[in-house]
């Protein structure tokens, strides 16, 4: 499921630089404008599969560790890359000056709204993920206490909290970004909460079929509400329906097509796919002038070379940089059970 989320992010992106023109770029821009939802996605399945996966009496810096090991190689090889682009064929990339670059190394740019998009464009996501990470042992030592009846009013309430925000953010005009950690934290706390539930025999959500109708509902109430709802207020419920509903069918050892070998490989390298895929773009809109708007042909053609670069830079990503560097980081530290 983590590729098929990384993969909507990038169709969405594949909108946002216009390959597309004419009436089809029109219909499909009406369409996949709710792409961007797919980070949502990721956000609560990091949520439920922390909580998932979290050991008893793991200390916090074993946690930490775990954390960095699992998305900083990859993050500073694209961060890396960005900053040897913004010199050399991309400039729009450059930061602003030092300062921007260093609080996009060490996590925390997006806490800056003018720096949210430093370096590579999509890590804004990981200063938001290196927040709950901060934040998950404090979290996960209340979720454990909890009973199932005060994790379904948590549940509830985080998934109200989605929903509301925006809601008094145009009310009051705040100026929320979607791009602020604190804003995007319910959702990992709702992710968190549903695994507990799950754990605990205690979940009462849809099955797939139902949970897979709510998430489409969702994606299409996306296109008459105001840009602000299309984030995640939309599709929260659907897509914690979904994460929870596939958890208890690979419990239940129901068949799913997600379990297929390939589609398993695919969502290994999601994580590098997420992080190279934007800045092929880049760099494919300076070398060949994407856009503005081409015909079909040539905007298949586009669309294609970017997923393919993408999807080869991924692997490499991830057997070079994400494997060997996670093995180097993590030494000595005892794997799961």
């Amino acid at each position: 499921m983590r590729w098929a989320a990384a993969f909507l992010v990038f169709i969405f992106h594949v909108k946002s630089f216009d390959y597309f023109g004419g009436g089809f770029g029109l219909v499909l821009s009406g369409i996949l404008g709710g792409g961007g939802v797919g980070v949502s996605f990721f956000f609560i399945l990091s949520g439920f599969v922390l909580a998932w996966s979290f050991r008893e009496n793991e200390r916090a810096l074993t946690f930490w560790r775990r954390r960095i090991a699992r998305v900083y190689p990859v993050h500073l090889a694209t961060a890396a890359t960005a900053l040897a682009l913004a010199f050399t064929l991309v400039p729009g990339l450059r930061p602003s000056g030092i300062p921007e670059a260093v609080a996009n190394l060490l996590l925390v740019s997006s806490w800056k709204e003018q720096w949210w998009q430093a370096l590579n464009p999509v890590s804004w996501s990981l200063t938001c993920e290196a927040f709950f990470y901060a934040a998950f042992p404090a979290i996960f030592a209340l979720l454990r206490r909890l009973g199932p009846r005060p994790l379904t009013a948590l549940a509830m309430a985080s998934t109200a909290a989605v929903i509301l925000i925006p809601c008094v953010n145009l009310t009051f005009a705040l100026g929320w970004s979607p791009h602020f950690p604190l804003v995007r934290l319910p959702e990992f706390v709702v992710g968190a909460a549903a695994c507990r539930l799950v754990q605990l025999g205690a979940w009462r959500g849809p099955g797939l079929g139902t949970s897979a109708a709510l998430g489409l509902t969702g994606y299409i109430l996306i296109w008459p509400l105001p840009s602000a709802f299309g984030y995640a207020a939309c599709t929260v419920i659907g897509m914690v329906c979904l994460i929870s509903a596939a958890a208890v069918a690979d419990l239940n050892g129901t068949p799913s097509r997600w379990r297929h070998p390939r589609l398993v490989r695919l969502g290994e390298w999601s994580f590098a796919f997420y992080m190279i895929h934007i800045l092929v773009m880049r760099t494919g809109e300076q070398l060949f002038t994407v856009s503005p708007r081409l015909d079909m042909a040539p905007a298949l053609a586009a669309t294609t070379a970017a997923f393919l670069v993408s999807l080869g830079l991924a692997w490499a990503l991830y057997v070079v940089v994400e494997q060997r560097c996670r093995h180097w980081i993590l030494r000595g530290i005892r794997g799961p059970r």
